[in-house]
């Protein structure tokens, strides 16, 4: 843990990286000048090392009794920054980082020194591509994961290699499992060991090895479990992680001849070698699906279905309009035309009364034909049903005409 500063080297003229290391609260005296001449130490070993992935250490002074490290400068943003604002990469991408920061570590070792704390803050990714390593053994001098006074964890476990969670000395072996804890969670968006705010529960997990198998479906994925190896031993070495990372990052098959096949404790299954994944054991509440009957051909039915609900509210239809009620009403007599005609000759003047009184029948048929027609799979009915009303015929009121002819006077 420290705080960065941008500084300005008077004697050289250049711009550098000033990193004051911030000491564990609760140190006595003693404890703390142990913890001040490790970080000088540490910090001298890391100025031993000069590679282009790797943030050069210029030198370590102490300032007010506070070691401070007067490193390379580089614009840049770290991994762990990409991965909070961008989520998980693509595993080309990630090939790419991880074969530049394998190549800073396996410069390390075959100096070495071994990193002792390979995590996403700790790879940097200047603007022009480039990737580099920082804080070659400082972290750890500073405390980032040691277990204090009372017992708790500083720091976060996710990166470590289970070895280092029980306790071991740190190996070039243990950089290489952080360098694929770092890689798998720029691919998978989380440390194989999930994220938790248990950090005792993470811690017990590492130690245990039984790691989250990857969801992602790349070569890459392969790659990152030979570095995940639970042993030690079965870890290719960090040159070796670079060939693989390097033969992603250029689109070939990583080529895994030599190396021991991925295995890990008794929590973790491994499956065949060509397509490694590593699963964990079945659930024994759920209980397995039963098989799904193939649905049957009813379409016959359906339609014979269909058609008698159809004949069913047209026969009701049909009940209600009275259709089906066979009353019939008889028609009236037919009245004839009479026609009345009277003659006086007594009386001044002559009268023809013509009265005619006519009913005309009428008659109304009316002609229902229903056709009911009903369908099944194999018989066919026809019914037809003619049915006659005949209304009341209507009377016409009788007409009667008078003609009254006068009689001429004065013949």
């Amino acid at each position: 843990m420290g705080v960065v500063w941008r500084a300005q080297d008077e004697r050289l003229g250049r711009v550098v990286a000033v990193k004051q290391l911030l000491l564990q609260p609760g140190l006595d005296a003693a404890e703390k000048d142990e913890a001040i001449q490790r970080a000088m130490r540490e910090g001298r070993i890391a100025a031993k090392l000069h590679h282009p992935n790797a943030i050069a250490v210029y030198d370590v002074v102490e300032e007010d009794g506070v070691p401070c490290l007067v490193m390379e400068y580089l614009p840049s943003y770290s991994l762990a920054d990409a991965l909070s604002e961008g989520g998980p990469m693509d595993p080309v991408e990630v090939a790419h980082i991880g074969a530049q920061a394998a190549a800073a570590l396996s410069a390390a070792h075959a100096a070495g020194i071994v990193h002792r704390d390979v995590k996403p803050g700790n790879v940097l990714i200047a603007e022009n591509g480039v990737v580099k390593i920082t804080d070659f053994g400082i972290s750890r001098a500073s405390d980032d994961i040691t277990v204090t006074k009372t017992g708790l964890i500083a720091g976060t476990p996710a990166y470590l290699a289970p070895e280092i969670a029980r306790g071991a000395d740190p190996t070039p072996a243990s950089d290489v499992y952080s360098l694929g804890s770092t890689l798998f969670a720029a691919m998978e968006g989380e440390p194989p060991y999930g994220v938790s705010e248990n950090t005792l529960g993470v811690l017990h997990a590492v130690a245990a090895g039984r790691i989250n198998p990857p969801t992602v479906d790349h070569p890459l994925a392969d790659a990152l479990l030979y570095l995940l190896n639970y042993e030690p031993d079965d870890r290719p070495t960090m040159g070796q992680a670079r060939d693989l990372l390097n033969a992603v990052a250029a689109g070939r098959a990583p080529t895994f001849t030599g190396l021991p096949a991925p295995v890990g404790p008794a929590a973790t299954t491994v499956m065949d070698a060509d397509r490694t994944r590593v699963v964990r054991p079945t659930p024994r509440t759920a209980p397995p699906m039963p098989p799904v009957a193939k649905p049957s051909n009813n379409r016959p039915l359906v339609i014979a279905a269909i058609f008698l609900a159809t004949l069913l509210a047209l026969g009701g239809l049909l009940f209600a309009l009275g259709v089906f009620n066979g009353k019939r009403n008889d028609t009236p007599p037919v009245t004839n035309s009479s026609t009345s005609v009277t003659t006086t000759d007594a009386t001044p003047s002559s009268q023809v009364t013509t009265t005619t009184s006519e009913s005309t029948p009428t008659r109304e048929t009316t002609t229902t034909t229903t056709t009911t027609t009903t369908t099944t799979t194999t018989t066919t009915t026809t019914t037809t049903t003619t049915t006659t009303t005949t209304k009341p015929s209507v009377s016409t009121p009788p007409t009667t005409t008078s003609v009254v002819v006068g009689q001429p006077t004065g013949r």
